[in-house]
């Protein structure tokens, strides 16, 4: 098990909405990009809703997020995990996230949607009880995983709930 370092988040100013996954794949790690193995659903949603294709180069695709004002991060700064799953995180090693300063730097995010539970389980119990007052203006959804592990839904199914962020933005 070796420690996993997280990546920059992508984003810029105008930012509004972010997805918060909870830390990179092995496939991503090999790759340094945001959700770089080839069966998970997330860029081939994001080319559905914001022509972030797939086939485009890493860099277009982050553009195209933040033309949209979408800005995309890991709760989880660090942590010892084995392999890719979220469950194989050891919770006692990992290190979340700079939130506040990085809401403090996007003034203007106002909706964060989880993309998954894990995502989610570990923002509530490690960022927010630590969140000021000042960012309780925040809206939090939870959209199903776009992991491969998460194969209860069908990509056209993921595709559905994950329409919400089209709305948002």
């Amino acid at each position: 098990m070796s420690i996993n370092e997280g990546f920059q988040p992508i984003a810029d100013e105008k930012a509004s909405v972010l997805i918060l996954g909870s830390m990179p794949s092995v496939a991503s790690l090999q790759a340094k990009q945001y959700y770089a193995h080839p069966r998970n659903a997330f860029w081939m949603i994001m080319g559905e809703l914001f022509g972030a294709n797939p086939e485009l180069d890493y860099q277009q695709r982050q553009k195209l997020l933040m033309v949209h004002h979408i800005a995309v991060w890991d709760v989880l700064q660090s942590g010892y995990r084995c392999g890719s799953l979220d469950a194989n995180i050891d919770m006692k090693s990992i290190q979340v996230n700079d939130f506040a300063g990085f809401y403090t730097h996007h003034p203007a995010i106002s909706l964060v949607f989880f993309n998954g539970g894990m995502a989610e389980k570990m923002y509530r119990q490690r960022v927010l009880p630590k969140l000021v007052q000042e960012f309780n203006h925040l809206r939090y959804q939870r959209l199903p995983s776009t992991s491969p592990a998460h194969a209860s839904l069908t990509l056209p199914q993921k595709m559905v709930a994950w329409q919400v962020i089209k709305q948002a933005t």
